[in-house]
Protein backbone atom coordinates (compact mmCIF):
# COMPACT_ATOMS: atom_id res chain seq x y z
CA UNK A 1 0.00 0.00 0.00
CA UNK A 2 1.30 3.51 -0.79
CA UNK A 3 2.76 5.50 2.07
CA UNK A 4 3.51 8.91 0.59
CA UNK A 5 1.03 11.54 -0.59
CA UNK A 6 1.43 13.65 -3.73
CA UNK A 7 3.35 16.90 -3.20
CA UNK A 8 0.17 18.94 -3.80
CA UNK A 9 -1.87 17.11 -1.13
CA UNK A 10 -3.63 19.37 1.42
CA UNK A 11 -1.55 20.13 4.51
CA UNK A 12 -4.50 19.91 6.91
CA UNK A 13 -5.06 16.16 6.55
CA UNK A 14 -3.65 15.27 10.01
CA UNK A 15 -6.06 17.70 11.70
CA UNK A 16 -8.93 16.43 9.56
CA UNK A 17 -8.30 12.85 10.65
CA UNK A 18 -8.19 13.82 14.32
CA UNK A 19 -11.62 15.41 13.95
CA UNK A 20 -12.98 12.62 11.77
CA UNK A 21 -12.21 10.18 14.58
CA UNK A 22 -14.09 12.23 17.16
CA UNK A 23 -15.14 10.37 20.29
CA UNK A 24 -17.92 12.84 21.07
CA UNK A 25 -20.99 10.79 21.88
CA UNK A 26 -24.37 11.55 20.30
CA UNK A 27 -26.82 13.09 22.75
CA UNK A 28 -24.31 13.68 25.56
CA UNK A 29 -23.65 17.41 25.17
CA UNK A 30 -20.11 16.97 23.90
CA UNK A 31 -18.74 14.18 26.13
CA UNK A 32 -15.33 13.24 24.67
CA UNK A 33 -13.79 10.57 26.93
CA UNK A 34 -11.57 8.38 24.75
CA UNK A 35 -11.78 5.38 27.09
CA UNK A 36 -8.79 3.38 28.28
CA UNK A 37 -6.02 2.13 25.97
CA UNK A 38 -7.19 -1.46 26.38
CA UNK A 39 -10.85 -0.52 25.77
CA UNK A 40 -11.25 2.61 23.72
CA UNK A 41 -14.47 4.52 23.08
CA UNK A 42 -14.72 2.87 19.66
CA UNK A 43 -14.39 -0.61 21.18
CA UNK A 44 -17.11 0.34 23.66
CA UNK A 45 -19.32 1.21 20.66
CA UNK A 46 -18.75 -2.27 19.27
CA UNK A 47 -19.85 -3.80 22.57
CA UNK A 48 -22.94 -1.58 22.81
CA UNK A 49 -24.07 -2.73 19.38
CA UNK A 50 -23.41 -6.42 20.11
CA UNK A 51 -25.48 -6.31 23.31
CA UNK A 52 -28.43 -4.48 21.71
CA UNK A 53 -31.71 -6.31 21.12
CA UNK A 54 -31.84 -5.09 17.51
CA UNK A 55 -28.50 -6.78 16.82
CA UNK A 56 -29.69 -10.11 18.23
CA UNK A 57 -32.81 -10.02 16.08
CA UNK A 58 -30.69 -10.12 12.94
CA UNK A 59 -30.20 -13.84 13.53
CA UNK A 60 -33.64 -14.32 11.96
CA UNK A 61 -33.53 -11.75 9.19
CA UNK A 62 -32.97 -12.52 5.54
CA UNK A 63 -29.53 -12.20 3.96
CA UNK A 64 -30.13 -13.85 0.57
CA UNK A 65 -32.21 -16.95 1.16
CA UNK A 66 -35.34 -16.04 3.18
CA UNK A 67 -36.41 -18.46 5.92
CA UNK A 68 -33.72 -20.88 4.75
CA UNK A 69 -34.17 -24.46 5.92
CA UNK A 70 -30.43 -25.11 5.88
CA UNK A 71 -28.48 -24.15 8.99
CA UNK A 72 -25.41 -23.48 6.84
CA UNK A 73 -26.37 -20.33 4.93
CA UNK A 74 -25.74 -16.87 6.32
CA UNK A 75 -28.36 -14.64 7.88
CA UNK A 76 -28.05 -10.91 8.58
CA UNK A 77 -26.34 -11.59 11.90
CA UNK A 78 -23.59 -13.83 10.54
CA UNK A 79 -23.15 -11.55 7.52
CA UNK A 80 -22.74 -8.53 9.81
CA UNK A 81 -20.20 -10.35 11.99
CA UNK A 82 -18.21 -11.38 8.93
CA UNK A 83 -18.36 -7.86 7.48
CA UNK A 84 -17.12 -6.46 10.80
CA UNK A 85 -14.13 -8.82 10.72
CA UNK A 86 -13.25 -7.76 7.19
CA UNK A 87 -13.86 -4.13 8.14
CA UNK A 88 -11.52 -4.39 11.12
CA UNK A 89 -8.74 -5.81 8.95
CA UNK A 90 -9.30 -3.22 6.23
CA UNK A 91 -9.58 -0.29 8.64
CA UNK A 92 -6.51 -1.32 10.62
CA UNK A 93 -4.40 -1.80 7.50
CA UNK A 94 -5.39 1.62 6.17
CA UNK A 95 -5.03 3.19 9.62
CA UNK A 96 -1.48 1.89 9.98
CA UNK A 97 -0.43 3.78 6.83
CA UNK A 98 -2.38 6.92 7.73
CA UNK A 99 -0.83 7.11 11.21
CA UNK A 100 2.66 6.82 9.68
CA UNK A 101 1.88 9.10 6.77
CA UNK A 102 0.62 11.95 8.97
CA UNK A 103 2.76 11.35 12.07
CA UNK A 104 -0.28 10.73 14.28
CA UNK A 105 1.34 8.16 16.58
CA UNK A 106 0.83 10.30 19.69
CA UNK A 107 -2.90 10.82 19.04
CA UNK A 108 -4.21 7.78 17.16
CA UNK A 109 -3.46 4.11 16.71
CA UNK A 110 -4.11 1.93 13.67
CA UNK A 111 -6.55 -0.07 15.76
CA UNK A 112 -8.71 3.05 16.21
CA UNK A 113 -9.47 3.04 12.49
CA UNK A 114 -10.11 -0.70 12.60
CA UNK A 115 -12.48 -0.40 15.57
CA UNK A 116 -14.50 2.41 13.96
CA UNK A 117 -14.94 0.49 10.71
CA UNK A 118 -15.67 -2.79 12.51
CA UNK A 119 -18.35 -1.15 14.67
CA UNK A 120 -20.02 0.54 11.72
CA UNK A 121 -19.92 -2.73 9.76
CA UNK A 122 -21.43 -4.57 12.68
CA UNK A 123 -24.46 -2.24 12.55
CA UNK A 124 -24.69 -1.65 8.80
CA UNK A 125 -27.78 -3.87 8.34
CA UNK A 126 -29.32 -3.42 11.77
CA UNK A 127 -32.27 -1.42 10.39
CA UNK A 128 -33.31 -3.88 7.69
CA UNK A 129 -37.00 -4.84 7.96
CA UNK A 130 -38.17 -8.46 7.64
CA UNK A 131 -37.43 -9.97 4.21
CA UNK A 132 -34.67 -7.51 3.38
CA UNK A 133 -35.06 -5.35 0.29
CA UNK A 134 -38.42 -6.95 -0.49
CA UNK A 135 -39.58 -5.74 2.93
CA UNK A 136 -38.45 -2.21 2.13
CA UNK A 137 -40.42 -2.33 -1.14
CA UNK A 138 -43.50 -3.62 0.68
CA UNK A 139 -43.44 -0.72 3.15
CA UNK A 140 -42.97 1.85 0.37
CA UNK A 141 -45.74 0.39 -1.76
CA UNK A 142 -48.23 0.17 1.08
CA UNK A 143 -47.79 3.79 2.13
CA UNK A 144 -47.87 5.09 -1.44
CA UNK A 145 -51.26 3.40 -1.93
CA UNK A 146 -52.65 4.27 1.52
CA UNK A 147 -53.89 7.82 0.88
CA UNK A 148 -52.55 8.87 4.29
CA UNK A 149 -50.15 11.52 2.98
CA UNK A 150 -52.91 13.74 1.62
CA UNK A 151 -55.27 12.95 4.50
CA UNK A 152 -52.76 14.25 7.05
CA UNK A 153 -51.10 16.92 4.92
CA UNK A 154 -47.58 15.57 5.40
CA UNK A 155 -44.74 17.72 4.12
CA UNK A 156 -42.74 16.65 1.09
CA UNK A 157 -39.88 15.52 3.32
CA UNK A 158 -42.19 13.55 5.62
CA UNK A 159 -43.89 11.86 2.66
CA UNK A 160 -40.53 10.93 1.16
CA UNK A 161 -39.48 9.16 4.37
CA UNK A 162 -42.26 6.63 3.65
CA UNK A 163 -42.32 6.75 -0.15
CA UNK A 164 -38.58 5.99 -0.27
CA UNK A 165 -38.45 4.03 3.00
CA UNK A 166 -34.88 2.94 3.74
CA UNK A 167 -33.39 0.32 6.03
CA UNK A 168 -30.29 2.53 6.25
CA UNK A 169 -32.32 5.36 7.78
CA UNK A 170 -34.11 2.88 10.06
CA UNK A 171 -30.69 1.68 11.19
CA UNK A 172 -29.58 5.15 12.20
CA UNK A 173 -32.91 5.62 14.01
CA UNK A 174 -32.37 2.37 15.92
CA UNK A 175 -28.89 3.40 17.02
CA UNK A 176 -29.71 7.01 17.87
CA UNK A 177 -33.23 6.71 19.31
CA UNK A 178 -34.94 3.33 19.58
CA UNK A 179 -32.29 1.35 21.45
CA UNK A 180 -32.00 2.63 25.04
CA UNK A 181 -34.78 5.16 24.31
CA UNK A 182 -34.53 6.77 27.76
CA UNK A 183 -31.04 8.01 26.81
CA UNK A 184 -30.75 11.12 24.63
CA UNK A 185 -28.99 9.70 21.58
CA UNK A 186 -30.02 6.07 22.18
CA UNK A 187 -26.87 3.95 22.33
CA UNK A 188 -24.90 7.21 22.39
CA UNK A 189 -22.32 5.98 19.91
CA UNK A 190 -19.30 8.08 19.10
CA UNK A 191 -19.78 10.53 16.24
CA UNK A 192 -16.99 8.73 14.33
CA UNK A 193 -18.86 5.41 14.33
CA UNK A 194 -22.29 6.98 13.71
CA UNK A 195 -20.99 8.99 10.74
CA UNK A 196 -19.01 6.05 9.31
CA UNK A 197 -22.20 3.97 9.51
CA UNK A 198 -23.95 6.44 7.19
CA UNK A 199 -23.28 5.44 3.59
CA UNK A 200 -25.94 7.91 2.46
CA UNK A 201 -25.54 11.08 4.58
CA UNK A 202 -28.55 12.95 3.25
CA UNK A 203 -32.32 13.23 3.85
CA UNK A 204 -35.03 11.51 1.81
CA UNK A 205 -36.11 14.75 0.12
CA UNK A 206 -34.29 17.86 -1.05
CA UNK A 207 -35.46 20.74 -3.22
CA UNK A 208 -32.39 20.33 -5.40
CA UNK A 209 -31.77 16.76 -6.65
CA UNK A 210 -28.54 15.25 -5.37
CA UNK A 211 -26.13 13.29 -7.54
CA UNK A 212 -23.46 10.70 -6.82
CA UNK A 213 -23.21 7.26 -5.29
CA UNK A 214 -23.64 8.52 -1.73
CA UNK A 215 -26.99 10.14 -2.60
CA UNK A 216 -28.72 7.27 -4.40
CA UNK A 217 -30.48 6.42 -1.10
CA UNK A 218 -30.93 8.35 2.14
CA UNK A 219 -29.55 7.92 5.62
CA UNK A 220 -31.93 9.43 8.16
CA UNK A 221 -35.59 10.26 8.73
CA UNK A 222 -36.80 13.79 9.43
CA UNK A 223 -37.52 12.74 13.02
CA UNK A 224 -33.82 11.99 13.55
CA UNK A 225 -32.30 14.91 11.65
CA UNK A 226 -30.99 16.64 14.77
CA UNK A 227 -29.00 13.61 15.89
CA UNK A 228 -27.59 13.11 12.41
CA UNK A 229 -26.54 16.77 12.23
CA UNK A 230 -24.88 16.43 15.64
CA UNK A 231 -22.74 13.53 14.39
CA UNK A 232 -21.93 15.26 11.09
CA UNK A 233 -20.82 18.45 12.79
CA UNK A 234 -18.77 16.64 15.43
CA UNK A 235 -16.61 14.88 12.82
CA UNK A 236 -16.62 17.75 10.34
CA UNK A 237 -18.38 16.13 7.39
CA UNK A 238 -18.24 18.23 4.22
CA UNK A 239 -21.64 19.84 3.67
CA UNK A 240 -23.23 19.70 0.22
CA UNK A 241 -23.81 23.19 -1.16
CA UNK A 242 -26.90 22.18 -3.13
CA UNK A 243 -29.04 21.04 -0.18
CA UNK A 244 -29.17 21.79 3.56
CA UNK A 245 -28.99 18.68 5.70
CA UNK A 246 -26.91 16.77 3.15
CA UNK A 247 -23.22 15.97 3.50
CA UNK A 248 -20.43 14.13 1.76
CA UNK A 249 -19.53 10.76 3.23
CA UNK A 250 -17.26 10.20 6.18
CA UNK A 251 -14.09 8.76 4.59
CA UNK A 252 -14.29 5.54 6.60
CA UNK A 253 -17.81 4.93 5.24
CA UNK A 254 -16.09 3.92 1.99
CA UNK A 255 -14.26 1.18 3.90
CA UNK A 256 -17.52 0.07 5.53
CA UNK A 257 -19.12 -0.15 2.09
CA UNK A 258 -16.14 -2.09 0.73
CA UNK A 259 -16.21 -4.61 3.60
CA UNK A 260 -19.93 -5.18 3.04
CA UNK A 261 -19.46 -5.55 -0.72
CA UNK A 262 -16.56 -7.97 -0.28
CA UNK A 263 -18.60 -10.19 2.01
CA UNK A 264 -21.84 -10.31 0.08
CA UNK A 265 -20.18 -10.79 -3.31
CA UNK A 266 -17.82 -13.53 -2.20
CA UNK A 267 -19.81 -15.17 0.58
CA UNK A 268 -23.18 -15.20 -1.21
CA UNK A 269 -21.39 -17.11 -3.96
CA UNK A 270 -20.11 -19.62 -1.43
CA UNK A 271 -23.60 -20.09 0.04
CA UNK A 272 -25.11 -20.55 -3.41
CA UNK A 273 -22.58 -23.25 -4.30
CA UNK A 274 -23.25 -25.05 -1.03
CA UNK A 275 -27.00 -25.03 -1.74
CA UNK A 276 -26.54 -26.15 -5.36
CA UNK A 277 -27.88 -22.92 -6.86
CA UNK A 278 -24.62 -22.60 -8.81
CA UNK A 279 -22.05 -25.30 -9.52
CA UNK A 280 -18.89 -25.71 -7.49
CA UNK A 281 -16.90 -25.43 -10.73
CA UNK A 282 -18.41 -22.03 -11.51
CA UNK A 283 -17.76 -20.75 -8.00
CA UNK A 284 -14.22 -22.12 -7.94
CA UNK A 285 -13.27 -20.65 -11.30
CA UNK A 286 -14.38 -17.12 -10.46
CA UNK A 287 -13.13 -17.10 -6.87
CA UNK A 288 -9.74 -18.34 -8.02
CA UNK A 289 -9.47 -15.39 -10.40
CA UNK A 290 -10.43 -12.92 -7.67
CA UNK A 291 -7.95 -14.56 -5.29
CA UNK A 292 -5.13 -13.85 -7.75
CA UNK A 293 -4.78 -17.15 -9.59
CA UNK A 294 -2.90 -20.36 -8.72
CA UNK A 295 0.24 -18.48 -7.64
CA UNK A 296 -1.63 -16.83 -4.76
CA UNK A 297 -3.70 -19.92 -3.97
CA UNK A 298 -0.99 -22.56 -4.03
CA UNK A 299 -2.61 -24.77 -1.36
CA UNK A 300 -5.58 -25.41 -3.63
CA UNK A 301 -3.71 -28.22 -5.38
CA UNK A 302 -3.64 -30.16 -2.10
CA UNK A 303 -7.36 -29.81 -1.27
CA UNK A 304 -9.73 -32.44 -2.69
CA UNK A 305 -13.15 -31.80 -1.13
CA UNK A 306 -15.14 -29.23 -3.20
CA UNK A 307 -16.58 -27.56 -0.12
CA UNK A 308 -13.13 -27.08 1.39
CA UNK A 309 -11.75 -25.78 -1.91
CA UNK A 310 -14.44 -23.09 -1.99
CA UNK A 311 -13.84 -22.17 1.66
CA UNK A 312 -10.12 -21.78 0.98
CA UNK A 313 -10.70 -19.67 -2.11
CA UNK A 314 -13.25 -17.54 -0.26
CA UNK A 315 -10.61 -16.65 2.33
CA UNK A 316 -7.97 -15.91 -0.33
CA UNK A 317 -10.41 -13.81 -2.37
CA UNK A 318 -11.39 -11.74 0.66
CA UNK A 319 -7.73 -11.13 1.46
CA UNK A 320 -7.01 -9.97 -2.09
CA UNK A 321 -10.01 -7.63 -2.13
CA UNK A 322 -9.02 -6.12 1.23
CA UNK A 323 -5.64 -5.29 -0.30
CA UNK A 324 -7.26 -3.79 -3.41
CA UNK A 325 -9.76 -1.66 -1.50
CA UNK A 326 -7.11 -0.41 0.93
CA UNK A 327 -4.70 0.55 -1.84
CA UNK A 328 -7.42 2.45 -3.70
CA UNK A 329 -8.39 4.34 -0.54
CA UNK A 330 -4.83 5.37 0.21
CA UNK A 331 -4.15 6.46 -3.35
CA UNK A 332 -7.21 8.71 -3.29
CA UNK A 333 -7.05 9.80 0.35
CA UNK A 334 -7.04 13.57 -0.23
CA UNK A 335 -10.05 13.47 -2.57
CA UNK A 336 -11.93 11.14 -0.23
CA UNK A 337 -11.33 13.38 2.78
CA UNK A 338 -12.31 16.60 0.99
CA UNK A 339 -15.49 15.03 -0.39
CA UNK A 340 -14.71 15.12 -4.12
CA UNK A 341 -14.40 11.33 -4.37
CA UNK A 342 -17.77 9.57 -4.56
CA UNK A 343 -17.12 6.16 -6.07
CA UNK A 344 -16.97 2.53 -5.01
CA UNK A 345 -13.47 1.47 -3.97
CA UNK A 346 -13.79 -1.96 -5.58
CA UNK A 347 -14.78 -0.35 -8.89
CA UNK A 348 -11.07 0.51 -9.21
CA UNK A 349 -9.96 -3.05 -8.48
CA UNK A 350 -7.75 -4.99 -10.88
CA UNK A 351 -10.25 -7.84 -10.63
CA UNK A 352 -13.28 -5.66 -11.39
CA UNK A 353 -14.23 -7.78 -14.42
CA UNK A 354 -14.39 -10.93 -12.31
CA UNK A 355 -16.39 -9.12 -9.63
CA UNK A 356 -18.81 -7.92 -12.29
CA UNK A 357 -19.20 -11.50 -13.55
CA UNK A 358 -19.88 -12.71 -10.00
CA UNK A 359 -22.51 -9.98 -9.64
CA UNK A 360 -24.12 -10.92 -12.97
CA UNK A 361 -24.35 -14.60 -12.07
CA UNK A 362 -25.53 -13.76 -8.56
CA UNK A 363 -28.40 -11.71 -9.92
CA UNK A 364 -29.43 -14.26 -12.53
CA UNK A 365 -29.03 -17.43 -10.46
CA UNK A 366 -29.14 -16.42 -6.77
CA UNK A 367 -31.05 -13.23 -6.03
CA UNK A 368 -33.98 -14.04 -8.32
CA UNK A 369 -34.06 -17.82 -7.96
CA UNK A 370 -37.59 -19.21 -7.61
CA UNK A 371 -37.35 -20.17 -3.94
CA UNK A 372 -36.15 -16.70 -2.94
CA UNK A 373 -38.81 -14.99 -5.06
CA UNK A 374 -41.64 -17.10 -3.64
CA UNK A 375 -40.73 -16.30 -0.05
CA UNK A 376 -40.13 -12.62 -0.82
CA UNK A 377 -43.53 -12.37 -2.51
CA UNK A 378 -45.13 -13.88 0.56
CA UNK A 379 -43.12 -11.48 2.71
CA UNK A 380 -44.55 -8.51 0.84
CA UNK A 381 -48.04 -9.81 1.60
CA UNK A 382 -47.15 -10.28 5.27
CA UNK A 383 -45.78 -6.76 5.78
CA UNK A 384 -48.63 -5.14 3.89
CA UNK A 385 -51.10 -7.07 6.04
CA UNK A 386 -49.40 -6.06 9.28
CA UNK A 387 -49.27 -2.40 8.23
CA UNK A 388 -52.96 -2.48 7.34
CA UNK A 389 -53.85 -3.92 10.73
CA UNK A 390 -51.77 -1.73 12.99
CA UNK A 391 -51.95 1.56 11.09
CA UNK A 392 -55.75 1.23 10.95
CA UNK A 393 -55.84 0.60 14.71
CA UNK A 394 -53.73 3.62 15.67
CA UNK A 395 -55.53 5.85 13.16
CA UNK A 396 -58.93 4.91 14.59
CA UNK A 397 -57.71 5.55 18.14
CA UNK A 398 -56.19 8.89 17.14
CA UNK A 399 -59.48 9.87 15.50
CA UNK A 400 -61.35 9.03 18.71
CA UNK A 401 -58.96 11.17 20.79
CA UNK A 402 -59.64 14.03 18.39
CA UNK A 403 -63.39 13.73 19.02
CA UNK A 404 -64.34 11.09 16.45
CA UNK A 405 -65.96 7.68 16.65
CA UNK A 406 -64.73 4.86 18.85
CA UNK A 407 -62.30 2.35 17.32
CA UNK A 408 -63.66 -0.98 16.13
CA UNK A 409 -63.40 -3.98 18.42
CA UNK A 410 -60.68 -5.36 16.19
CA UNK A 411 -58.64 -2.16 16.46
CA UNK A 412 -59.03 -2.14 20.24
CA UNK A 413 -57.60 -5.65 20.40
CA UNK A 414 -54.76 -4.78 18.05
CA UNK A 415 -53.79 -1.78 20.15
CA UNK A 416 -53.22 -4.11 23.12
CA UNK A 417 -50.68 -5.99 20.98
CA UNK A 418 -48.74 -2.82 20.14
CA UNK A 419 -46.05 -2.08 22.77
CA UNK A 420 -46.45 1.34 24.39
CA UNK A 421 -43.11 2.58 23.05
CA UNK A 422 -44.55 2.36 19.53
CA UNK A 423 -47.55 4.52 20.34
CA UNK A 424 -46.84 7.84 22.00
CA UNK A 425 -46.86 9.67 25.31
CA UNK A 426 -48.81 7.81 28.01
CA UNK A 427 -49.36 4.88 25.65
CA UNK A 428 -51.68 6.87 23.37
CA UNK A 429 -51.16 7.37 19.63
CA UNK A 430 -48.98 10.40 18.96
CA UNK A 431 -50.89 13.52 17.95
CA UNK A 432 -48.40 14.17 15.14
CA UNK A 433 -49.53 11.91 12.25
CA UNK A 434 -46.00 11.67 10.86
CA UNK A 435 -44.58 10.37 14.15
CA UNK A 436 -47.65 8.17 14.66
CA UNK A 437 -47.05 6.38 11.37
CA UNK A 438 -43.30 6.23 11.84
CA UNK A 439 -43.70 4.47 15.18
CA UNK A 440 -45.85 1.75 13.62
CA UNK A 441 -43.10 1.25 11.05
CA UNK A 442 -40.58 1.06 13.90
CA UNK A 443 -42.60 -1.81 15.38
CA UNK A 444 -43.00 -3.79 12.18
CA UNK A 445 -39.53 -3.18 10.75
CA UNK A 446 -37.97 -4.45 13.97
CA UNK A 447 -39.63 -7.88 13.68
CA UNK A 448 -37.72 -10.96 12.64
CA UNK A 449 -38.86 -12.81 9.52
CA UNK A 450 -40.35 -15.67 11.54
CA UNK A 451 -42.14 -13.45 14.03
CA UNK A 452 -43.67 -11.33 11.25
CA UNK A 453 -45.02 -14.46 9.57
CA UNK A 454 -46.34 -15.92 12.83
CA UNK A 455 -48.05 -12.68 13.89
CA UNK A 456 -49.60 -12.24 10.45
CA UNK A 457 -50.97 -15.79 10.47
CA UNK A 458 -52.50 -15.29 13.92
CA UNK A 459 -54.06 -11.92 13.09
CA UNK A 460 -55.58 -13.39 9.94
CA UNK A 461 -56.94 -16.43 11.79
CA UNK A 462 -54.75 -18.85 9.84
CA UNK A 463 -53.05 -20.03 13.02
CA UNK A 464 -53.99 -19.76 16.66
CA UNK A 465 -51.57 -19.47 19.61
CA UNK A 466 -50.76 -22.88 21.04
CA UNK A 467 -52.35 -24.68 18.08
Amino acid sequence: MPLLLPDDAPSNLPQRWLKLLSVQRIGTAGATHRGEPDRTAFQQDYDRIVFSAAFRRMKDKTQVFPLAQSDYVRNRLTHSLEASCVGRSLGTAVGRILVQRHQLQDQLHASDFGAVVASACLAHDIGNPPFGHAGEDAIRDWFCASGLFDKHGLTGAQRADFERYEGNAQGFRLLAQLQSPSNPGGLQLTAAVAASFAKYPCPSWTEQPLTGRSAKKFGYFQADAHFFAEAAEAVGLVARDEAPGAWRRHPLAFLVEAADDICYRVVDFEDAARLGVISYDTAESLLLTVAGGPDRASRLAHIVEPKERIEYLRAKAIGRLVEEAGACFLENEAAIVDGTWDDELLAQSRVKDSLDEIERISYEKIYICRAAMEVEAAGCEVLAGLLECFVTAVEEKAAQLAGGAKPSTRSKVLLTLLPAQFLGPAGRPDEDPYLRLLKVVDFISGMTDSYAVTLYRRLKGIELPGA
